[in-house]
Formats: structure tokens, C-alpha cells, sequence
């Protein structure tokens, strides 16, 4: 059994996903800028599982990192990769701080993209191995003020639908998936609207917790679709088949 890895794993949905898999009795490598959180994850998960809990403090925002990450998991053995990492922005386009977006940009597309590409490189022919990209609901329905961040969840879900797809086709062991949460009472709306704190209640109408989705992501694992994805309005997480239409390449390269 190899490794499961988690970006984005000092927070969040990333934080209850590492605790989710180990509860399964993974060993876990878990990504993040801010090393503290994740050596108090590791310890917190410690007490209570007996899996060995490997911490890789990196900032995905920086191109250089992302490649000499994956570099730095070679001694690994790996079974399951989880890109989770990425925030939110919450402006009209004329008025966004392109600062900003372009990190949003470099973390949520490029750094998925070529953590994703690498893994399957080197795993598609592994039996048992799983990619698990987060997206969200806005990567399916684009929300007023949200155009850029929308779009890069848009990618995240084509992309993904995509590869599992093509995978599938080429008879690969690998299976491609893809999560798509709506409303989560993590930091994101707090990073997303740059302010010091969000109260979710009483100011969020519906929402689930951090814990909640990563229990969906894990009915997602465990499924044969390729979709985990909440209803933004009832809320209720439906397991389906790939959304966005697939168009097998006719002409030859000959």
C-alpha cells in the first residue's frame, strides 16, 4: 500500500481528508505552506492511527516548487494523490487584484495540472491508484462575482472528467475523480473576501462542514463514477458519471 498525498492538507477540507484517510489506515504526505499546522496535524493523527505521517511544508503558488515537489516524493511509494490546494477570489473582473489571480491561477490550474500529469506518468498502469482533484459547484455553474475563480474551477472539472475519461479508454489501472463541494465552513470564503474572519452562521444559508466533505470524499473513493458533486441547492451529494461532453479524436496522425 503506498502513499496517499494531500495538498492544502493545513486547513479545511484537506485537514479532515488527511484524518478521513487515516481513519482508513493510509500512511499520508501532507502539503501545505504553513509547517506548524502541519505538524500539529501530524501529531493529532498520530494519537489516534498508526500510519506514518510525512510533512512536505510548500507553497504551490510558485512554479519552481511544484515540479521539485513531486522530485522530492520519489523515494515514495505512491497510491493516491489528492489536489486539493487552492483558493477563491470574490471581485468583478475590472476590479480584481491581478497580484492575486495570478497566484490564484499558477495554484488552482498550473500546479494541479502538472502534479496531476506527473502522477499519472508514473502510476496510471498501478492497480488500485486514485487521482482526486477538487473542484467546486462554481466549476459547474458560474457565480456573479466569482467570473475568474469560476473559470479556473471550470478547468479543474474538464480537465478532470477528461483524463478519467481518457484513461478509462486507453485501459489504464488509474481511475480519475473529481469533487465538487458547494459551500464549506473552511478559510476559503475568509481568503476568497480578504478579511480577518467569516461567521458561516448565520450569515451562510446552507453549508456543510469541512468534516462532511471529506467524508463525501471518501463515498467518492470508494464509488466507480467519476463525479462527487453537492447540489448548490438543496445541498444534497449525488454520485455521478462525467458532465461535460467527451469527443474521441477521429483523424489519424498519419
Amino acid at each position: 500500500m503506498g502513499y496517499t498525498v494531500i495538498t492544502g492538507a493545513s486547513s479545511g477540507i484537506g485537514y479532515e481528508a488527511a484524518i478521513a484517510f487515516a481513519s482508513r489506515g493510509k500512511d499520508l504526505i501532507l502539503v501545505a505552506r504553513r509547517e506548524e499546522q502541519l505538524n500539529d496535524l501530524k501529531s493529532t493523527i498520530q494519537k489516534d492511527h498508526d500510519v506514518d505521517v510525512v510533512v512536505r511544508p510548500t507553497d504551490l503558488t510558485v512554479s519552481e516548487n511544484v515540479q521539485a515537489l513531486y522530485d522530492d516524493l520519489s523515494s515514495y511509494e505512491l497510491e493516491t494523490f489528492v489536489n486539493n490546494a487552492g483558493f477563491g477570489n470574490f471581485d468583478p473582473v475590472a476590479e480584481q487584484d491581478l497580484g492575486k489571480i495570478q497566484k490564484m491561477l499558477r495554484l488552482n490550474v498550473e500546479a494541479l495540472t502538472v502534479l496531476s500529469t506527473l502522477f499519472v506518468r508514473d502510476y496510471e498502469k498501478k492497480e488500485g491508484t486514485q487521482l482526486l482533484n477538487i473542484s467546486s459547484a462554481g466549476g459547474y455553474n458560474i457565480v456573479g462575482g466569482a467570473v475568474t475563480y469560476c473559470s479556473t474551477k471550470f478547468y479543474v472539472s474538464a480537465f478532470t472528467e477528461g483524463l478519467a475519461q481518457e484513461l478509462q479508454n486507453k485501459g489504464a489501472q488509474m481511475r480519475a475523480k473529481v469533487l465538487a463541494p458547494a459551500a464549506t465552513e473552511t478559510e476559503f470564503m475568509k481568503r476568497s473576501l480578504d478579511v480577518e474572519d467569516v461567521e458561516y452562521e448565520g450569515n451562510v444559508a446552507k453549508y456543510h462542514t469541512a468534516k462532511e466533505m471529506a467524508h463525501f470524499l471518501l463515498d467518492l473513493y470508494d464509488s466507480e463514477k467519476v463525479l462527487g458533486i453537492v447540489d448548490g441547492e438543496t445541498y444534497e451529494f449525488h454520485l455521478k458519471d462525467p458532465v461535460y461532453p467527451y469527443v474521441e479524436r477521429s483523424f489519424s496522425e498519419d
